[in-house]
């Protein structure tokens, strides 16, 4: 009697490394990393310039307080009431923001307009076969009626 010799760990760890799916995930996780580094760099050379306008340049200085005296020291430990540090927020919202915006229109819509597109010619190929096999069914009924006419108008005559 022999046993069934199940796969090794090792064998189905290969095996789920080299499926598709992880490593195109492994891929977006290390697009996304560098991609991050970019945005940063938007929001910090560009978006907290424009804030800056107004007043300053460092989001992180925005801050309410709820319970007086607030002060932060400038590693960010608080040294006393309670900071709301809502710059901070703002500036991870907008880093979000560009973010998604970015994804969005440099990636999925020009992959959905492709994929409408892709659907769209091929919807079209295959209408023009169903309309190709339509009219010609269409003509042969034509045929048909005309010399069913014939064969009777010869009939009638004779």
């Amino acid at each position: 009697m022999s046993a069934k010799k199940e796969p090794s760990v090792w064998q189905g760890f290969k095996a789920f490394l080299m499926r598709g799916n992880v490593v195109d995930l492994a891929v977006a996780v290390v697009i996304g990393a560098a991609f991050t580094n970019i945005v940063n760099s938007v929001v910090k050379g560009v978006i907290n310039p424009l804030v800056g306008a107004i007043g300053t340049q460092n989001l992180d200085h925005y801050s309410s307080c709820l319970k007086d005296p607030c002060s932060v020291s400038a590693d960010g430990t608080v040294k006393s009431g309670v900071p709301i540090l809502w710059g901070s927020v703002l500036g991870a919202t907008l880093t979000f923001v560009i973010t998604a915006a970015v994804v969005y229109f440099l990636m999925v819509l020009p992959m959905s307009k492709y994929l409408a597109r892709q659907a769209a010619q091929k919807a079209a190929r295959e209408g023009t076969k169903e309309v190709i096999e339509v009219t010609e069914l269409e003509v042969l009924k034509e045929i048909r009626d005309a010399l069913l006419a014939q064969r009777g108008s010869g009939r009638d005559a004779g």
